[in-house]
């Protein structure tokens, strides 16, 4: 785990000092110089950050779902206190990828939120976690409150493929990828990115999963001690 902590550290300092050091120029020449990106310009940046949070997002709420499965499976608590500590880090970073994100569409489309089905997917999916959270709280017997959120959690990662990958494209809007769009995918979605941008765009994604498993670990240890000293109350 040192490891992962040392290297996640490493990366994300990378990631950002280089991502916001780093000039734009019309013509790069040199390898710390990234290339202006017609429309987006400064803005190009902000996709560095946002993409990584909302794909740990997705990571973070598949992850629960798996848990919830295997704690229904299994019938060890283990499996629910992970279930739930990961669907705690998905829920934190998609906040930060609806606020990147909202930053985004503030200097790109003139307002922080327009409800763009990408924006309302996103906004869907904190309100069905956000409901996982009240749900879980709201029952103090133990195995049923493993056994009713282990299944929600599974309902829920379910729909975290169809708000994230499916509905976004199937419907017009304003976020690139969408329905209509004439460049497919976008040139950001389809990493038509210069070497320099694309390889720090995957360092950003690596150093954000890893950052996903840190605090995921850290988060499980804190929920076993918790359910320890409940089962000795």
């Amino acid at each position: 785990m040192r490891i992962i902590k040392y290297t996640t550290i490493f990366l994300i300092t990378i990631q950002i000092v280089l991502g916001i050091s780093f000039p734009l120029v019309a013509k790069p020449e040199h390898f710390w110089q990234f290339p202006i990106v017609i429309g987006l310009e400064e803005k190009i940046r902000n996709v560095i950050f946002h993409v990584p949070t909302a794909w740990t997002a997705t990571i973070a709420f598949t992850m629960s779902l798996v848990y919830g499965f295997l704690y229904l499976q299994k019938k060890d608590f283990n499996y629910e206190l992970k279930s739930i500590a990961s669907a705690e880090l998905g829920f934190l970073f998609c906040i930060l990828a609806t606020v990147t994100g909202a930053i985004w569409a503030k200097f790109n489309w003139g307002s922080f939120w327009n409800w763009d089905p990408r924006q309302t997917s996103i906004f869907i999916l904190l309100m069905i976690y956000s409901a996982y959270f009240v749900l879980r709280s709201s029952i103090s017997e133990k195995v049923k409150r493993a056994r009713i959120s282990s299944v929600y959690s599974i309902l829920a990662g379910v729909t975290v493929p169809f708000f994230i990958f499916i509905l976004p494209r199937i419907t017009s809007g304003l976020h690139p990828g969408s329905k209509g769009d004439t460049e497919g995918a976008g040139p950001i979605v389809q990493f038509k990115m210069a070497p320099n941008m694309l390889t720090l765009f995957f360092i950003g994604l690596i150093g954000f999963t890893l950052l996903y498993f840190w605090i995921f670990n850290l988060r499980y240890r804190l929920l076993v001690l918790e359910n320890k000293n409940e089962s000795e109350e």
